[in-house]
């Protein structure tokens, strides 16, 4: 790996081509491609958990949302790679499929025992499930800020002075 350049202070994240040239690039994936089929089963199941987690905080993490992804999105993401469906998580989770739908598609807020099965089924810490919520919460907010002037009744100043 040649011509690395040196980054005094990041400014934000860095992306490959800031580091390494094409042919460096080309040779990582190579490499990538030829030892990755040489791994176990169990390994490249963990690689493919590790990379749902890390989508997970990279979602929540970025302050651009170009979409909106909800639970069920990474929930799915999961399902995909353990080989299961969502009627045999819910049967796991001991509720019915169509409750469990409902929290992951945002119907019903998350709950400390949804939060507490999901993160001991996906080994993630609790709090991810949370902070995707509250991400998609405060996007829906951000959207629709421009309602605000709506609201502009409900300001403690307005109700006093109607009251006297």
């Amino acid at each position: 790996m040649k011509n690395i350049k040196k980054i005094s202070k990041p400014k934000s994240l860095i992306s490959e081509k800031e580091i390494w040239n094409e042919e460096d690039i080309d040779a990582v994936r190579n490499y990538i491609q030829i030892e990755s089929p040489k791994q176990s089963p169990e390994r490249l199941l963990r690689n493919e958990l590790l990379a749902i987690k890390y989508q997970m905080l990279d979602y929540v993490n970025n302050d651009k949302i170009s979409e909106e992804k909800n639970i069920l999105h990474f929930v799915k993401l999961y399902l995909k790679a353990l080989k299961i469906n969502q009627k045999e998580l819910a049967s796991a989770f001991e509720m019915k499929d169509s409750n469990l739908h409902k929290y992951l598609k945002g119907e019903r807020k998350l709950n400390t025992d949804i939060v507490f099965k999901l993160s001991a089924f996906s080994h993630t810490q609790p709090e991810l499930w949370f902070y995707i919520q509250t991400k998609n919460e405060l996007n829906r907010l951000r959207k629709e800020k421009d309602k605000m002037y709506q609201y502009e009744k409900y300001d403690y100043e307005n109700i006093w002075v109607n009251e006297k």
